[in-house]
């Protein structure tokens, strides 16, 4: 065992789980709130969130992005390694190429279907990061990668 590995799964660990919590908040709660803000108030909102969100999202994604990419460079072949770096990269493609246009979208006004498509899509990486949330869990318990 590398003397990186044991930080490295519990960076993956913490930075994942905390990803869980978080995304399950903005899933139920946020998200769906959307709808319920006022007209006038909702562009100078979504500008606020997607700034505020940022500080808190940001640090926890290159987080967990470099510890899992790491523990599969330590043990390429290793299938809970495979199964976390490939769930990251599901997560970052949906970040980048769904999540991200429906807020550019928003940022000009409250506008119906980018919020639906927003809230809908957003199950993707709710789904993802709660399964890198119970694989990070069963790698931290094996103690190593594999």
């Amino acid at each position: 065992m590398s003397e990186l590995e044991p930080i490295l799964l519990w960076t993956q660990a913490f930075s994942s789980l905390s990803l869980v919590g978080l995304i399950w908040t903005i899933q139920v709660l946020h998200y769906p709130l959307f709808a319920q803000i006022g007209k006038a108030e909702f562009v100078e909102y979504q500008h606020r969130h997607m700034r505020r969100i940022t500080w808190v999202v940001a640090p926890l994604m290159f987080a967990e992005l470099g510890a899992a990419s790491l523990l599969f460079l330590l043990e390429p072949s290793d299938p809970l390694a495979i199964a976390g770096i490939s769930l990251v990269a599901v997560i970052w493609m949906s970040t980048a190429f769904i999540q991200v246009p429906c807020h550019n979208r928003l940022v000009n006004g409250f506008d119906e279907q980018a919020h639906t498509r927003l809230v809908r899509t957003n199950w993707i990486r709710t789904v993802a990061w709660t399964i890198r949330g119970v694989l990070s869990l069963a790698m931290l318990s094996c103690g190593s990668i594999s």
